[in-house]
């Protein structure tokens, strides 16, 4: 992602058209890709080297895009959504410092990521919502596999007890 960030510093990103729905509010300098999950990521000998499918790609800050990285590959979910993905017993605290780590944010950033992603599990739910109202196939499939609404409010509940833990991890 940094890779990808930095080299949008030298692009137009005044014309053409985006996709405002998964988009940093506030815009920004940089192509964010919005939508980096592990379905997304093309990995060469357990290294990732590739970034797919842009159709969520907008400009945008920095920490926006890390945000919703790291709230889909930490991830920042209780642990019943977690298994569901996979995730068993990590240290999601710690996974989200690493992330910070990786890329480089300073103090400042990192506090800007928490509060995007207070905002972004306050929101949780409502882009996947619209596309289930909207009747696409994958979308319904996944939120009645996933819980539906129960599994957004139960987010939000766990993120309001865990934050504290994950900010003191951001130090």
């Amino acid at each position: 992602m940094r890779s990808l960030h930095d080299a949008s510093t030298g692009i137009d990103l005044t014309s053409g058209r985006w996709s405002r729905e998964m988009a940093d509010p506030k815009g920004g300098p940089v192509l964010c890709h919005n939508d980096v999950c592990l379905e997304n990521v093309v990995f060469r000998d357990g290294r990732a080297v590739a970034l797919l499918d842009f159709d969520f790609a907008t400009p945008g800050r920095r920490v926006f895009d890390i945000a919703s990285f790291a709230r889909m590959c930490v991830p920042i979910d209780d642990s019943v959504n977690a298994a569901r993905l996979g995730w068993i017993d990590q240290d999601l605290p710690g996974r989200l410092r690493l992330v910070a780590d990786a890329y480089g944010l300073e103090p400042g950033g990192r506090a800007a990521l928490l509060r995007i992603l207070d905002r972004s599990i306050e929101l949780g739910g409502e882009f996947v919502r619209r596309r289930v109202e909207a009747g696409e196939p994958g979308f319904v499939k996944m939120w009645e596999e996933m819980g539906g609404s129960e599994r957004f409010d139960r987010r939000r509940g766990w993120w309001s007890q865990e934050r504290p833990n994950f900010a003191a991890a951001m130090l």
